[in-house]
């Protein structure tokens, strides 16, 4: 693709968040590295009012910024580097496409120019965070200079020109088809397992799954690091990479809290700081990846012990009064609450549950609790009251407490009563922050502060950028 992305093409940049700004600084730049790109003078930014302000203190005489933003005025730019968060589906960027526009991520920019990086990207439904955490830190145990990047936290523009032996990228559905489109094959992907989410960004349930499998069925990786035990997964053929299978008896997986690579037992996970056997077994995702870049797994699996669990993932943050506090904010689908209340199923706990609603279909959380609910169950947010009246006609049945809160701290003041002061009090929505809050760490960290813990303390992620 190589300088025709850009060169000579009208420009905008539409979203002024922690990326756009990354992009922004990487338009302005000299051409880098590869040289490949050459950036455009002229640049137009949609964005709204306030982030207008801060956009225009750079004091840029190059720079326009529009805060009306339609079908209309993008029509009138050939390339569109978007946020992360806009989905090119909606009806003002298709009315845009339409006309001959073309929508690009950030993401796609970089490994344009970066077609020589040895990328190993990682995506999935649930667990992609930790995985790509954990195999910057297994890599890293293995002496290479590794670069922890992407929707974890760390845009990868941030570092366009940074220079690492490996870049363990973790990728959101939002940006997976950015790699396919790219025309530039990973060195590896791994996809942790495919759930329904994000259905309002993509507009259903079968583009979901194809933008989120795009990395490995347009992107045609070297090495696919797959998930046997996932359904959909499991069906997939890929002709034109090597697949490499996890929570598979003949590869890596779990038995009880050992990891085996086919028959053979080789670490116990019981005193690892992972919450949750799902997280075990990215492990092993982790452990065949390494493998299948000729490092010595084996040897690498006991660094594990030194890894530092992420926040809002199952993250204890420790007792008050007797309740132990878990914020498990990043859990945007039921199926993750479940996963979650897993965990704690033999100490009585308090759920909150809800967020913003996107039509994820909560029948099968619904049908769990029948059998397995926790003490108390709490709604809130603006799909509290659809998930409330699942469960209500269920609660007497499943033996759970039920109730429709305000918000958070009505939420929490509800879950103490609820606990008698002994007990888990578990944040795991199943749903997105939007609304009260701009993002799940947002939210976590409204969690911990009502909770009485320091929201700057157990919000750091360890390890992020080059080291």
């Amino acid at each position: 693709m190589g300088h025709s992305l850009l060169d000579g093409k009208r420009v905008a940049l539409w979203g002024w968040g922690r990326e756009g700004k990354a992009t922004y600084r990487a338009l302005r730049a000299a051409p880098l590295a590869g040289g490949d790109i050459r950036y455009p003078d002229e640049l137009t930014l949609f964005c709204n009012a306030q982030e207008a302000e801060d956009a225009r203190a750079l004091g840029d005489p190059l720079l326009r910024i529009d805060t009306d933003v339609d079908g209309e005025r993008l029509a009138a730019f050939d390339v569109v580097i978007k946020s992360p968060g806009i989905s090119p589906y909606s009806e003002i960027a298709r009315a845009a496409q339409s006309r001959g526009t073309r929508f690009i991520g950030a993401t796609q920019l970089w490994f344009v120019e970066r077609r020589d990086a040895d990328t190993l990207c990682v995506t999935g439904t649930k667990g992609k965070s930790t995985t790509t955490a954990m195999l910057a830190h297994l890599l890293r145990a293995a002496g290479r200079r590794t670069a922890l990047v992407g929707n974890i936290g760390a845009p990868l523009m941030e570092l366009i020109d940074g220079q690492a032996d490996a870049w363990a990228i973790e990728l959101s559905s939002y940006q997976t088809r950015d790699v396919a489109e790219s025309g530039v094959h990973p060195h590896l992907a791994i996809v942790t397992n495919i759930y329904p989410e994000h259905l309002d960004w993509h507009g259903g349930q079968d583009r979901y799954v194809a933008d989120k499998l795009s990395l490995v069925t347009e992107g045609e990786p070297r090495i696919a690091v797959l998930n046997a035990a996932d359904p959909i997964l499991a069906q997939l053929q890929l002709p034109d990479s090597k697949v490499v299978w996890f929570n598979h008896a003949d590869g890596w997986h779990m038995q009880g809290d050992v990891i085996h690579r086919g028959d053979a037992a080789i670490f116990d996970t019981s005193n690892l700081p992972l919450p949750g056997a799902h997280n075990r077994g990215n492990l092993c995702a982790v452990l065949a990846a390494l493998e299948a870049i000729d490092l010595d797994a084996a040897s690498l699996a006991p660094h594990a012990a030194t890894f530092q669990p992420l926040p809002n993932r199952l993250q204890a943050l420790g007792e008050r009064d007797g309740i132990l506090y878990v914020n498990d904010s990043i859990s945007t689908t039921p199926h993750a609450t479940l996963a979650a209340l897993d965990l704690y199923r033999v100490r009585p706990t308090a759920v909150l549950v809800g967020g913003h609603d996107r039509g994820l279909d909560w029948h099968d959380f619904a049908e769990a609790m029948r059998t397995h609910a926790p003490r108390a169950i709490v709604t809130m947010g603006q799909n509290g009251p659809r998930i409330h009246a699942l469960l209500a006609p269920i609660a007497a049945e499943g033996g759970f407490a039920l109730a429709q809160a305000r918000d958070l701290e009505d939420a929490m003041r509800i879950a103490r009563e609820a606990l008698h002061g002994s007990g888990v009090m578990l944040l795991s929505p199943g749903a997105p922050s939007f609304g009260p809050y701009c993002d799940y760490v947002a939210r976590g960290r409204h969690f911990a502060e009502l909770a009485g813990f320091d929201p700057e303390r157990i919000s750091a992620i360890q390890g992020m950028g080059i080291a």
